[in-house]
């Protein structure tokens, strides 16, 4: 019976080893190792021997099954290897070729906007600077001067989380470092740039910002830009112009007339609305025109409150600044006319389709930051 074994074992290897190919290999595996396989047979013998005879041939026979399985699988990794060897030897990719078609996905409006934005301020001498989107008390709401008491903390505007709520129900939560609400605006970028830059500071910061709100002009996600200057002898004329320019860059327009409206934010003083004039053009609302027909209201600005300048530990006698914000949504839909706020974030290929941006549109102040 060892000796047969061994002929046997001699043989399958031998075929193995001299498969052509994955289907020869397949019937060697299905000639040994089948229902109706001979080692198969061989297995199901150990039952009718006795107990001394199945102790000498059930290891000689699991050995053989084990021995033909393994050079199976050694086999078959060979061959395979070999066969994409080939292919990839006979497959080329000759990338001097003109591509047959553009790429099929767009640029989100947002992602667009964000874009032209850096582009322009990047001119002006603005960096672009970024924070948690997750925020504690003191950043969102404590620096910027706003108190306990005001409206924009309350449950109905703010997502709060249950770790900081939790934390302050049990007394161990720190302002400073207990993360407790989504942020509601990204002016937290301000403060924590302040608490780590020395000025003169030059920074936009753009971002997703959380409030409970939702319509056609609100949705509880949204994104933001704001803007900060902190240096010495900042005055509002030089907010002023930098939103002109801003503005007129944006729109890509030399005739935009901008009205700035006295207005209260806790974080600046004084605090203005700045509108901008539209015509009216068969009916629609087209931003621009020396003599407008009306005003649009795009952001809020202001010369950054002397407490929130102390609050990130420098001296309001000797720094001052201008800080400004408007939402990026709505700058998009005021330039590409787009109506309705959710359809931003409804996912809607034909939506992308019509307001997408082709990615080789990359916005240049030299070419054009618009589509």
């Amino acid at each position: 019976m060892t000796n047969d074994l061994d002929q046997m074992r001699e043989h399958m290897l031998t075929a193995i080893a001299a498969s052509p190919g994955l289907d020869a290999l397949e019937a060697c595996r299905v000639e040994a190792l089948g229902k109706q396989g001979t080692i198969t047979a061989l297995l199901k013998t150990l039952g009718k021997m006795s107990p001394d005879e199945r102790q000498v041939q059930g290891p000689a026979i699991q050995g053989l099954r084990e021995a033909v399985a393994t050079a199976i699988a050694d086999r078959k990794a060979t061959l395979e290897r070999a066969a994409l060897d080939a292919r990839l030897a006979s497959e080329t990719l000759d990338m001097t070729l003109p591509a047959e078609a553009l790429p099929a996905g767009t640029i989100h409006p947002v992602s667009q906007v964000m874009d032209e934005l850096a582009e322009i301020f990047a001119d002006l001498g603005f960096a672009v600077a970024t924070g948690p989107e997750i925020e504690t008390d003191w950043h969102n709401f404590s620096a910027l001067n706003i108190p306990e008491t005001h409206p924009a903390r309350a449950m109905h505007d703010t997502f709060y989380l249950q770790q900081g709520i939790d934390a302050k129900a049990a007394g161990t939560a720190d302002e400073k470092t207990t993360f407790s609400l989504l942020r509601t605006h990204t002016s937290p970028v301000q403060i924590r740039t302040m608490l780590s830059q020395k000025p003169p500071i030059r920074i936009i910061a753009p971002g997703r910002t959380y409030r409970s709100d939702s319509d056609a002009t609100h949705t509880p996600m949204f994104h933001q830009v704001e803007g900060l200057v902190i240096d010495k002898g900042i005055t509002l004329g030089h907010l002023k112009w930098t939103l002109e320019t801003f503005v007129k860059a944006f729109f890509e327009r030399d005739d935009i007339v901008l009205r700035m409206r006295p207005s209260y934010f806790p974080f600046t003083e004084p605090s203005v609305e700045i509108d901008v004039g539209y015509t009216l053009v068969k009916g629609k609302r087209v931003i621009g025109g020396a003599e407008p027909d009306g005003w649009l209201e795009i952001l809020g600005s202001g010369m950054v409150h002397r407490k929130v300048i102390e609050a990130c530990g420098l001296d309001p006698e000797e720094w001052q600044g201008f800080a400004f914000g408007c939402g990026i949504d709505r700058l998009a839909m005021l330039k590409y006319g787009m109506d309705d706020l959710r359809a931003f974030f409804d996912g809607d290929i034909r939506w992308l389709k019509h307001y997408g941006f082709s990615s080789l549109d990359v916005p240049t102040l030299s070419a054009g930051v618009g589509a």
